[in-house]
C-alpha cells in the first residue's frame, strides 16, 4: 500500500471500504464497535474512520472467528491478552535498554 505517512494509526478509511477490505458486512463492524471490540476514530461529521491498525485488528478478529471458531467473547479475551503481552514486551525492551545504558556508563 502506497501511503505518504508510515503511521499505521492514522484514520483514513470509511466503514464501507473497510468492510470490503476485511470481507464482512458493514453491520458487523458496527456491532463490533457496540461490543467494544474495535473503536474507530470519528470525523468532525461523526463518520467512522478506520486506520491500517484497525484493519489489521479486524482481519485478526475475522481469522479467529471464521477459521478458529472463537466466539466474540473469546475474541475480546484474546485481544486484551495480546494487548497486555505487547505492553509487557515494550516494558521489557525499555528495561533491557536501560540495563545496557547503565552497563555502558559504568565502564
Amino acid at each position: 500500500m502506497n501511503r505518504i505517512t508510515s503511521d499505521d494509526s492514522e484514520p483514513c478509511y470509511v466503514i464501507s471500504v473497510v468492510a470490503r477490505m476485511v470481507g464482512v458486512h458493514v453491520q458487523t463492524l458496527r456491532y463490533y464497535e457496540r461490543m467494544g471490540i474495535i473503536t474507530p476514530s470519528r470525523s468532525r461529521g461523526n463518520i467512522r474512520l478506520y486506520s491500517d491498525r484497525d484493519v489489521d485488528q479486524l482481519r485478526h478478529i475475522k481469522t479467529l472467528t471464521d477459521d478458529l471458531g472463537v466466539n466474540l467473547a473469546g475474541v475480546e479475551v484474546i485481544t486484551r491478552l495480546m494487548e497486555h503481552i505487547t505492553q509487557m514486551q515494550r516494558q521489557l525492551d525499555e528495561m533491557q535498554a536501560e540495563i545496557e545504558h547503565l552497563k555502558e556508563t559504568r565502564i
